[in-house]
């Protein structure tokens, strides 16, 4: 894909609540409280799709409302859209969802169907072993770009090397459906014919392992800086699809900064 800069929005729109409203509140009442606002933006180095050879630049503004409940002890740039119903401190559950966006099929993917832009929606589940490890997992369900199911599981150690910079790491690994993955890695007869890629018609299984890992500064009690980087090799039937075998690569590389303010407000 020839566009450099290219820039998709990342948007949450409820980050962390502590639990649902009380019957007896209404809307009215749960609007009513301590709310945050965050923004920024992050820059990064990544693949120019999922399962592409070359890299490309990009920018994402970060975006982030929310109603603010107890303390997260962590938190990761991987961790998509969320909202608390459960949260005990050590261990958080509720909905989840996240943006998509669409793919078009230039340079090497020309001949292929575009993706639409989209969605997926969801749930996650995190709990704490240890006070310095997080486990999270989260489930969701495609709408609009593609219709199967991806399920992501990440775990970080954390450790504070300073009151205000904080180092974080562990393994990753993701599962998807054969709908997800004949949207983004199948190739129909036709395309075969359009594209000069081979037919595939993939099924169910692992997409991806890696590990990431984060330096994040907390400059100011608003203000918060982070440097990134994620590894991921294509698995399962995202490995044996013929785009990656014949126009890309199972080895998946970003490094990334970003920088946020979070703006505190009352209703």
């Amino acid at each position: 894909m020839r566009s450099i800069g290219r820039i998709s929005a990342a948007v949450s729109v409820l980050a962390l609540v502590n639990g649902p409203a009380m019957a007896g509140e209404g809307a009215f009442g749960f609007l009513s409280g301590d709310w945050y606002l965050t923004l920024g933006a992050t820059g990064m180095v990544a693949p120019s799709f999922e399962g592409s050879k070359k890299y490309m630049f990009s920018a994402q503004p970060i975006i982030s409302l929310g109603k603010a409940g107890s303390e997260t002890r962590f938190s990761s740039r991987n961790d998509n859209i969320s909202l608390a119903l459960i949260d005990g401190g050590g261990v958080r559950a509720g909905l989840n969802g996240k943006i998509i966006f669409g793919r078009d099929a230039e340079d090497e993917l020309q001949g292929l169907h575009d993706v639409r832009w989209g969605g997926e929606v969801g749930g996650f589940f995190e709990f704490y072993p240890t006070d310095w490890v997080r486990a999270r997992a989260e489930v969701r369900h495609g709408i609009r770009a593609h219709s199967g199911i991806v399920a992501d599981v990440a775990v970080d150690a954390f450790h504070d090397v300073t009151p205000t910079i904080r180092v974080s790491g562990g393994p990753r690994v993701s599962f998807a459906t054969d709908d997800y993955f004949d949207t983004y890695y199948g190739v129909s007869a036709q395309e075969a014919l359009t594209s000069g890629i081979s037919q595939y018609d993939p099924g169910s299984g692992m997409k991806s392992a890696g590990v990431g890992g984060a330096i994040t500064w907390k400059a100011t009690d608003n203000i918060t800086a982070s440097l990134f980087t994620e590894y991921s090799r294509l698995m399962g039937p995202a490995a044996d699809s013929t785009i990656v075998k014949e126009r890309g690569s199972r080895d998946q590389l970003t490094v990334g900064v970003s920088t946020s303010y979070r703006f505190d407000f009352n209703l």
